[in-house]
């Protein structure tokens, strides 16, 4: 279907969007955040997101234990923080005229 095409690009703005934080996510976090919204992202899907958009730099992954278990966090890069920025302009303009 093309709308996934679509979703997952915004699925991309959304994860940018929420590593924008000290916290940051880990992997299963997001796709419950998703899931809230109403999409069902499988494991298959978020973590090769997540790899690709770490592999062009816009976000990182650290390695943190968490009740005995190793888990990665991911968080914004500067470069990520460029790139939300310019993304949520293309947002807001585009919903302003679509809406």
């Amino acid at each position: 279907m093309y709308e996934n095409k679509v979703v997952l690009g915004l699925i991309r703005v959304h994860i940018l969007h929420h590593s924008d934080s000290d916290e940051g996510f880990y992997g299963s976090w997001m796709m419950d955040e998703l899931k809230r919204h109403g999409y069902s992202i499988s494991p298959g899907t978020i973590y090769p997101i997540l790899h690709e958009m770490e592999g062009d730099g816009v976000i990182r992954s650290e390695k943190v234990v968490s009740n005995g278990r190793v888990r990665k966090v991911y968080r914004i890069t500067p470069k990520g923080r460029e790139v939300l920025r310019e993304l949520l302009g293309y947002v807001r303009e585009l919903s302003d005229e679509v809406l």
